[in-house]
């Protein structure tokens, strides 16, 4: 069984490695290059876990989880927050949105593997 990862970034690098990363080992990549657009993506798509920046144009990554959290077929959907930031106060305003996971960038590739395996229960 495959499983179904929406992952949400601006950077178009890093949208193309986590599909690098992810896609070799049996995932399903859905990709959207802000929250605004993710929230577009989210309305024709179940994913298994998605995965979110926090730095982002339009919508940014706390907005995007909260708009997730909205939606009562995502109330529940992991949500891995894959960032450049460290800080520990962004750390909880993610988990007090609604966020799963945090992640550091540049992201080790098997940790990645081992935390979506995990948060997907």
């Amino acid at each position: 069984m495959s499983l179904k990862i929406l992952a949400v970034d601006d950077s178009r690098t890093m949208r193309d490695m986590i599909r690098m990363t992810l896609e070799p080992a049996g995932f399903e990549v859905h990709t959207a290059d802000d929250g605004v657009h993710g929230v577009d993506v989210l309305s024709g798509l179940i994913p298994d876990v998605i995965i979110t920046d926090i730095n982002m144009p339009r919508m940014d990554g706390f907005g995007f989880i909260d708009a997730v959290r909205e939606q009562k077929m995502h109330k529940v959907t992991p949500i891995l927050v894959l960032t450049t930031e460290a800080a520990p106060e962004l750390k909880m305003r993610a988990r007090n949105a609604g966020a799963t996971g945090w992640i550091v960038k540049p992201f080790d590739p098997v940790k990645l593997i081992k935390a979506l395996q995990m948060v997907a229960g």
